[in-house]
C-alpha cells in the first residue's frame, strides 16, 4: 500500500513500527516530515505538508503509542 498524506492513521501506523522505539514527545514537526518522507512506502509530494497536517500525524502517533 503507497501513502499518501490524507492517510493519516496508516502513516502512523508505518511510523511505529520503523522507528518502534522513538519517544513522540522530543520529535519535531521539521524531524517528522523527513521521518515520514523516508518511509519506504509513501509516495507523495512532500511539499504538500503544512504545520498542522503534520502535528495531526504527530498527535495521532503520540495517541497510538500511549493506548
Amino acid at each position: 500500500m503507497r501513502l499518501h498524506w490524507d492517510s493519516t492513521y496508516a502513516i502512523v501506523l508505518d511510523l511505529k513500527e520503523h522507528y518502534p522505539k522513538t519517544d513522540v514527545t522530543g520529535i519535531g514537526l521539521q524531524e517528522l516530515h523527513q521521518m515520514i518522507i523516508s518511509l519506504p512506502t509513501f509516495d507523495d509530494d512532500p511539499e504538500l505538508a503544512d504545520d498542522a497536517l503534520l502535528t495531526a500525524i504527530l498527535g495521532e502517533w503520540y495517541e497510538e503509542a500511549n493506548s
